[in-house]
């Protein structure tokens, strides 16, 4: 073969190369998946619901439609409290929800959201990545064919709505209250009825007198909940939910089938709504407080010492019951106790420390 014929078929076969490459992407691209995730939360609820979507869709465009990506808001596929099942069962790929919803499944989902007296978004965060709770999360995930994920954390919460103002343990006798997870079981303990209701039926059930207070997240939601129309007395601080850890929990034969990128982007897009979350609480609690305060007339309560010391008691009544529930629900308290301990101890030192004296020195007050 002449030199010339040898340049002219190589540049045939580089051009049909060259075709070949640059069409694979357009062929993989026609391959899509389905993922269709179900949620707890109403469509556009601010925080849990809208970051929800907002996570929803960051998997779709990272993956660069490779995921065809489906959300249902709650109501419009299954029910608030059905996501579990309908991601275990296979008839959906994914849930955004809290984990202590579950807890009838295992109370050991309780500690993958928030428990009382509980840990902070930053103790949280610390002991998910670095103090064995993200193992123990996954082999309870395990039981359920489930591979759960942090996707969101509600920030420090604030202790509820009452009708009426709560001065000791007795004034709390006989109320019934919307509260979930194990913060349920301690209130229970202290002669409340507690009702599970999902966010947006506790205001009609507090209009219509069939709950006598209702306990949601903090400022920013409850502001747009409207509870201020209907409970004039708001109270702090939250030690039956410090802050409510969210979840993404993906049906784990699904997302085993992923290719390595993709189940990395969806674990990748979680931990981005995860920071992404507290930050936007964080930065609103603060400004609907002063909404809440000075434009609805709330009156803003501190639990007396009595009432907090009391859920103290309650609280590790609750958890010596809890963990006779199964090892692994064992395992997960004792790992969540060392991990507050330890983490405790720095953050009084270094965060509650450093906050009280700026605070105190700049004149800052609630």
């Amino acid at each position: 073969m002449d030199r010339r014929s040898f340049l002219k078929n190589a540049g045939v076969g580089t051009a049909a190369t060259a075709t070949a490459v640059l069409a694979a992407p357009a062929v993989r691209a026609q391959t899509t998946t389905d993922m269709v995730i179900v949620a707890t939360w109403p469509r556009d609820f601010p925080g849990p619901g809208t970051g929800s979507q907002r996570l929803a869709k960051r998997i779709s465009d990272l993956t660069e439609g490779r995921i065809n990506v489906q959300y249902f808001a709650a109501g419009e596929r299954v029910g608030a409290f059905d996501v579990f099942d309908e991601v275990a069962s296979g008839n959906a790929q994914a849930y955004c929800s809290a984990d202590y919803y579950f807890k009838g499944k295992n109370p050991g989902f309780s500690y993958f959201t928030s428990v009382p007296f509980g840990l902070t978004y930053a103790e949280m965060d610390a002991w998910m990545k670095f103090g064995g709770g993200q193992q123990l999360w996954d082999e309870l995930g395990d039981e359920y064919g489930l591979q759960p994920f942090a996707a969101g954390n509600t920030a420090t919460q604030m202790a509820g709505w009452y009708n009426k103002e709560i001065n000791s343990v007795d004034d709390l006798r006989g109320l019934k209250m919307r509260i979930p997870g194990l913060g349920g079981d301690i209130m229970s303990k202290l002669g409340v009825a507690p009702v599970s209701l999902p966010a947006s039926q506790s205001y009609e059930a507090l209009v219509a007198g069939t709950i006598d207070a209702a306990e949601w997240i903090g400022p920013w939601n409850d502001y747009f909940l409207k509870y201020y129309e209907v409970a004039k007395y708001y109270y702090y601080p939250g030690l039956h939910e410090a802050a409510s850890q969210l979840s993404m929990g993906v049906n784990k034969s699904w997302l085993t089938s992923l290719s390595k990128v993709d189940q990395e982007i969806i674990q990748a897009s979680c931990m981005v709504e995860n920071a992404m979350m507290t930050a936007e609480f964080n930065h609103n609690s603060g400004i609907y407080l002063d909404k809440l305060v000075n434009e609805h007339g709330v009156k803003l309560r501190r639990f007396p010492d009595e009432v907090l010391d009391e859920m103290g008691v309650a609280a590790e009544a609750v958890f010596q019951t809890t963990v006779e529930h199964s090892d692994l629900t064992r395992r997960i308290h004792e790992s969540f106790v060392k991990a507050r301990a330890d983490l405790g101890r720095w953050m009084l030192l270094a965060d509650t420390g450093y906050t009280e004296q700026r605070n105190r020195v700049l004149g800052i007050t609630v």
